[in-house]
């Protein structure tokens, strides 16, 4: 068995990224911002209006499905981000799914760290609220990273993941994991559930979230998993 003492802390799954990270310059205006890198595709950076400026804001970051993209998951959240006031970070990964997925930790994992660094530049985060959600193949890197980064990762939340990698665990987030049991693409028994018997051993503050359909992000399930992030609120939101 490797010794994961042997690893860098990079290809264990840890991020560079630390909270507190006071901010340095201006908060960006409300709106839709590009986020560059010297290589691969920008990442997306949804500001809600009305954020306050005195308060620390809370910040979810959403991992798109293999093959996909921001376009495909920011609009199951950003009426939520408008409605709730958080920040939403949609990273993209470098190649047609996460790397952890390819081969291991890498180029998403620095690029992750990059994104988060220059939304820290511009806002005071409330290390209280900093979500990593995703969906699918986005699901399991949420859940990888999310847990082994879990003194900087305060919520995890899975959507129709599939499997779940960490050499090492910090800190305690809380995880929500919402499932189709229909999914056959990745089939509850053999994904969701063994996860979830895992981490409940493990004594993790779990909501488990089954629901009936199949390999999709549900419009219920996302408030559920807001309200999660979040806290319960009765809140009306327009399309």
């Amino acid at each position: 068995m490797l010794d994961p003492n042997l690893m860098g802390a990079a290809l264990l799954g840890r991020m560079a990224f630390r909270l507190p990270s006071p901010p340095t310059e201006a908060p960006l205006p409300p709106g839709r911002h590009a986020l560059q890198f010297s290589e691969g595709r920008e990442a997306v950076l949804v500001v809600p209006e009305g954020l306050a400026p005195d308060r620390p804001v809370a910040l979810l970051v959403m991992f798109h499905g293999a093959g996909g993209e921001a376009n495909k998951v920011l609009p199951h959240l950003v009426r939520w981000a408008r409605a709730r006031r958080f920040l939403l970070l949609a990273p993209q990964s470098m190649f047609p799914t996460w790397d952890i997925v390819i081969g291991g930790h890498g180029p998403d994992l620095e690029r992750l760290d990059a994104a988060l660094l220059q939304v820290a530049s511009h806002f005071h985060l409330d290390p209280g609220h900093l979500a990593f959600a995703g969906f699918s193949d986005g699901g399991s890197y949420a859940l990888s990273v999310g847990l082994s980064n879990g003194d900087v990762v305060s919520h995890v939340i899975a959507l129709s993941a599939g499997f779940m990698n960490t050499f090492t665990r910090h800190g305690s987030p809380r995880v929500f994991i919402a499932h189709g049991r229909s999914d056959r693409q990745l089939p509850f028994e053999t994904s969701t559930r063994p996860h979830a018997l895992r981490l409940l051993e493990e004594g993790v503050d779990l909501t488990l979230l089954p629901f009936e359909g199949g390999h999709v992000i549900v419009p219920e399930v996302v408030e559920r998993a807001v309200g999660f992030f979040m806290g319960a609120e009765d809140v009306g939101v327009r399309g």
